[in-house]
């Protein structure tokens, strides 16, 4: 067997990357015999192997914590929820919506009423049998009037839910949503069993592939395989246990010590360092997740559309990428809509840094005699600090002053975000452009981070929802990017790679680019080598 075979036998049984495959080859001067061909192949990775327990050292935990499907913040809770519980719909590593606990569903010629058939024979670890009561009831506990949930928003448009006999549940919208199956896939709307209510969420009773042992708000928890998993190929680990580091270093130094087998978001200052041990893999995927830096419309002086406008041209964004992404990412144009998502505004002109555009809005505006306090903190996004550092000097050349305001880490999501004027924040990638905008910029939506209001764009969010013809509603969601850009409360300086330190012992078959972590489903989706 040539060498080149060897290494294509490798590389098509997943135990070496792509780009490890590719470097190689070209070292051994072998590139132009590589078929263009056998490089768009899948990847077969060896057979998942059962057994062991995964470490995973995660950011964002607080003692604030809940399993509340309706609470959850942090990347931390995020993974965890996925380990205990299942969604109708979930989103593959290829950003395709696609069945799991609904093993089907069929929309009526308009997409105003969605039929999802309940899959038969699951049943929740406490071994009660899911059916479609449980399903009317999550759904429900997430659009009661009172709810604070953060998918509130994304069930607006459901006008009513029914159970249709036990195996399936009847959406009727208010209107036409042809991408209504993603919504179902979103983090918080995994489901639990009805009559579920108060601490019984602490329980962490769901249909998924482990089991809660333990749990420590902000700490640690513990999982263990579920013996009786409906999913055939899936969670492949005896027992998950994750540890809240929130201190970038802290989760370094665990990896390289081989205390934990995965840490997410690590400090891509020093990424290079990892690249040169032979026992640690750096997995990167291109990705729609982003920072961004809200201003709360409802307080003054961010309600006026100039100060907002100086702000934004006051941030070096290219500089943001450069030295806080290390160029794993790409630049933000003050709209959350990322360019691997369909209906990404193209061609919308890239706001560029300018000193004296900003310093012009500002002098309109009557403020730049005025100190803008930013609230920031590590748990915000890997190297937030740094970035607010970075825009505290892009600014200044506009003669804009910002004052920096370092917070404590842990209570940051629930003291911090949404109620000091002016801070750091960070959303994972959705699939679709009306998922992310009804998420965080819909007026009413409960995760609208910055309480902007605007009638054009919510009509425009609404009409475009249901719109069926593919060139209108393009046109649709590039005049809802460009208001956002242009009079919205949201600073977007970049989109980030999804950039995880694994042990070379951890095994996958693909990796999503949605949420951190494989689409925060490593722990069901990944395997140890043998």
């Amino acid at each position: 067997m040539s060498t080149l075979q060897k290494l294509e036998k490798m590389f098509t049984h997943g135990k070496i990357s792509r780009r490890e495959f590719i470097t190689r080859v070209s070292a051994l001067g072998l590139a132009a015999a590589i078929s263009p061909a056998f490089l768009t192949t899948p990847v077969h990775a060896a057979s998942p192997k059962k057994g062991g327990r995964l470490r995973i050292a995660c950011t964002g935990g607080s003692t604030t914590d809940s399993l509340d499907p309706g609470k959850l913040t942090s990347q931390y809770n995020q993974v965890l929820n996925f380990q205990l519980r299942n969604c109708l719909v979930e989103i593959d590593q290829n950003s395709n919506a696609i069945p799991e606990l609904a093993e089907s569903w069929e929309p009526s010629p308009d997409a105003v009423k969605w039929v999802f058939n309940i899959r038969q024979g699951v049943e929740f670890h406490n071994g009660k049998t899911l059916d479609a009561d449980d399903v009317v009831y999550t759904m429900n506990y997430h659009r009661a009037e009172n709810s604070k949930s953060g998918a509130k928003g994304l069930l607006d448009p459901v006008e009513d839910i029914r159970a249709d006999g036990k195996h399936a549940v009847v959406f009727t919208l208010k209107s036409g949503n042809a991408d209504f199956p993603a919504i179902l896939a979103d983090y918080h709307l995994t489901i639990f069993a009805d009559g579920t209510k108060g601490l019984e969420f602490e329980k962490g009773i769901g249909t998924g592939g482990y089991i809660l042992k333990s749990w420590e708000p902000g700490v640690n928890s513990l999982t263990i395989r579920n013996p009786n998993y409906w999913k055939t190929g899936r969670a492949h680990f005896d027992e998950v246990e994750m540890l809240s580091i929130v201190d970038t270093n802290a989760r370094t130094n665990a990896l390289r010590s081989g205390q934990i087998d995965v840490m997410d978001r690590p400090d891509l200052k020093t990424i290079h360092l990892f690249k040169k041990l032979k026992s640690i893999q750096v997995i990167n995927k291109t990705s729609g997740s982003h920072s961004t830096i809200p201003m709360l419309f409802n307080k003054p002086p961010y309600h006026i559309n100039d100060v907002r406008l100086g702000l934004k041209y006051a941030l070096d964004r290219e500089e943001q990428v450069k030295k806080v992404l290390m160029g794993y990412g790409s630049v933000g144009n003050d709209h959350p809509i990322g360019s691997s998502v369909k209906y990404h505004a193209a061609k919308l002109p890239q706001r560029a840094y300018d000193p004296d555009k900003a310093k012009f809005h500002m002098k309109k505006a009557g403020m730049l005699d005025h100190t803008f306090k930013l609230h920031t903190a590590d748990s915000a996004f890997g190297g937030a600090v740094d970035s607010a550092l970075l825009y505290q000097q892009s600014a200044a050349k506009a003669g804009i002053k910002i004052q920096v305001v370092k917070e404590p880490s842990d209570g940051y999501w629930s003291n911090v975000w949404m109620k000091k004027p002016w801070c750091m924040s960070y959303w994972s990638a959705r699939p679709t452009a009306d998922l992310m905008f009804t998420t965080c910029y819909a007026a009413d939506a409960n995760w609208n981070e910055t309480f902007w209001k605007n009638e054009r764009f919510n009509k425009l969010l609404v009409e475009a929802r249901a719109e069926l013809d593919e060139k209108k509603r393009a046109e649709m969601y590039y005049e809802t990017q460009k208001i956002v850009k242009d009079q919205g409360a949201t600073v977007v300086p970049m989109f980030s790679d999804i950039v995880v330190v694994a042990s070379t012992k951890i095994a996958y078959d693909n990796f999503g680019a949605g949420l951190d972590l494989d689409d925060a489903r490593g722990p069901e989706r990944w395997w140890f080598k043998s």
